[in-house]
C-alpha cells in the first residue's frame, strides 16, 4: 500500500516562526521574511551571508532568545526562499542590498532592531549604513563579518574562502559540491557533526552558482561608513577563523569609534553555532546595554 505523504511536516525539533511575512526590496524583489519570539519585546534582525540562508542561526531561533527578544530573519536576494533575479546587476548595486534591510525593517515594523551580520552580511549593513545612517538601528553585532572586498588580491579573506571560492561559482554540479563541501568544512574549527553538515550543504546548494559569483564581483570598502557610527558596536569574531580573517576584525575596530572586540578563542567563522551560550549571552548584553559587551577576549 502507497504510503500518505504529509508535504507540510516540518523536521524533529525544529524551531517554529510565529510569522512569515513576504517583503519587496530593492527593485521589487520579493523577500522570504520570518519572525520569532515576542512583539512586545527589543528587536533583532538576523542577517546571514554568502551563500547561506537564514537556517543558519537556528541555534538562537531555537533558543531562549525569542524569550526575551523579537527576531526577524530574512533569507537574502537570491538565497534560501527569497527571489533569485538572473541578471548581475541585481546583486552589484548596492542601493538595493540597502533596500533590501530598509525594507524588512519598515515592512515588519521593528523598532530600532540590533542587527546582527554574520560574514558577507558585513556589507550589507554598511551598504545601509552609507544610505540610510544609524538613526534607526539601536546597534551593530558584527558577527565573522567582512567590510571589505577588493578584488582580485581579496585582503583579509582566508584560504576556506578564497581556495573554494572559484569552483563554488562554477557551473559543474560536482565541482560545485565539492567546493561548498569544503567551504563547509572550513568554516568551524571542530567539525560540524554528519546531520548539521548535511543540512548546512543543502541549504548552501540552493544557491545558484552564478548568484554567487555576482556577490563576490563587487568592490566594497565599508570604512567610511564604519567611521560615522554612533550606535553601540560589538566586533564579534573567531581567532581561528578561516573564511573572514580576524584582521577583518581588526580592521573594523580601527575604523569604528564605537566598536568593541569579543574575541573567540578556539572557534572559526561561526560564534554562533561553536559557542552559542556565549554568543546569545553577549548579544543580550548588546541589546540591552545592562552589562559591559566584549569583556571576554578569548
Amino acid at each position: 500500500m502507497k504510503a500518505d505523504l504529509d508535504l507540510g511536516q516540518r523536521p524533529a525539533g525544529a524551531p517554529v516562526p510565529v510569522a512569515t511575512h513576504e517583503v519587496r526590496g530593492g527593485g521589487g524583489v520579493r523577500l522570504h521574511v520570518r519572525e520569532w519570539g515576542r512583539s512586545d519585546r527589543p528587536a533583532l534582525l538576523l542577517i546571514h551571508g554568502w551563500s547561506q540562508s537564514d537556517l543558519c542561526w537556528t541555534r538562537q531561533l531555537g533558543g531562549e532568545l525569542t524569550r526575551d527578544f523579537r527576531i526577524v530573519s530574512f533569507d537574502l536576494r537570491g538565497h534560501g526562499l527569497s527571489e533569485r533575479p538572473a541578471a548581475p546587476d541585481a546583486y552589484t548595486d548596492p542601493r538595493l542590498w540597502a533596500e533590501d534591510v530598509a525594507a524588512v525593517i519598515e515592512k515588519t515594523d521593528l523598532h530600532r532592531p540590533v542587527l546582527v551580520a554574520w560574514s558577507y552580511g558585513g556589507y550589507l549593513v554598511t551598504d545601509y549604513l552609507r544610505v540610510y545612517g544609524d538613526a534607526a538601528i539601536a546597534a551593530i553585532d558584527l558577527v565573522g563579518a567582512a567590510v571589505v572586498l577588493r578584488p582580485p588580491g581579496f585582503d583579509h579573506l582566508g584560504p576556506g574562502m578564497l581556495a573554494n571560492a572559484g569552483d563554488a561559482c562554477a557551473s559543474d554540479l560536482a565541482t560545485n559540491i565539492a567546493a561548498m563541501r569544503r567551504f563547509l568544512a572550513a568554516c568551524t574549527h571542530r567539525p560540524l557533526d554528519q546531520d548539521e553538515l548535511l543540512t548546512a550543504l543543502s541549504w548552501n546548494m540552493v544557491v545558484p552558482p552564478a548568484i554567487r559569483g555576482a556577490l563576490l564581483a563587487r568592490e566594497i570598502d565599508g570604512s567610511d561608513a564604519l567611521a560615522k557610527v554612533s550606535v553601540p558596536v560589538l566586533v564579534t569574531h573567531g581567532k581561528e577563523d578561516e573564511i573572514v580573517l580576524p584582521s577583518m576584525a581588526e580592521h573594523s575596530l580601527e575604523v569604528c569609534p564605537s566598536a568593541t572586540a569579543s574575541w573567540y578563542d578556539g572557534v572559526g567563522h561561526m560564534p554562533f553555532w561553536e559557542a552559542a551560550a556565549r554568543f546569545d549571552r553577549e548579544l543580550r548584553e548588546l541589546a540591552g546595554q545592562t552589562s559591559p559587551v566584549g569583556a571576554e577576549h578569548g
